[in-house]
């Protein structure tokens, strides 16, 4: 987010830092601990090389995900929460319990008309 835009509502503002199909998941798993790379492309079945690294490069951008290279052979990255990306943490947990409580209505809703 580097030039100042103009939203109508905040919440255009959070997504542009969280939306999309991997960031949020992204955060969710850096919730928990510090990954590496193939540790997080493993949670995400589905998310290529490609689009992992521009996620995790716009996270970084944002100030949501630090980026640590250490100076081995083969090169070891990993990455985690800044504080900033720490603050999501609550938002990203409710976001977690609604969708496995929209699942469950979801579910619910097709046995009963199953039946």
């Amino acid at each position: 987010m580097g030039t100042k835009m103009e939203y109508i509502c905040t919440v255009g503002v959070t997504l542009d830092i969280i939306g999309g199909k991997w960031k949020a998941v992204i955060l969710w798993h850096l919730t928990h601990k510090t990954l590496r790379f193939s540790q997080l492309q493993r949670r995400l079945p589905g998310v290529t090389q490609k689009m992992l690294t521009q996620q995790l490069r716009e996270l970084e951008r944002d100030g949501m995900v630090h980026r640590q290279v250490f100076a081995e052979v083969p090169p070891r990255v990993e990455y985690s929460l800044t504080d900033e990306g720490m603050t999501l943490k609550a938002i990203l947990s409710q976001l977690c319990e609604w969708g496995k409580d929209y699942v469950e209505r979801r579910e619910k809703d097709a046995l009963a008309q199953s039946a």
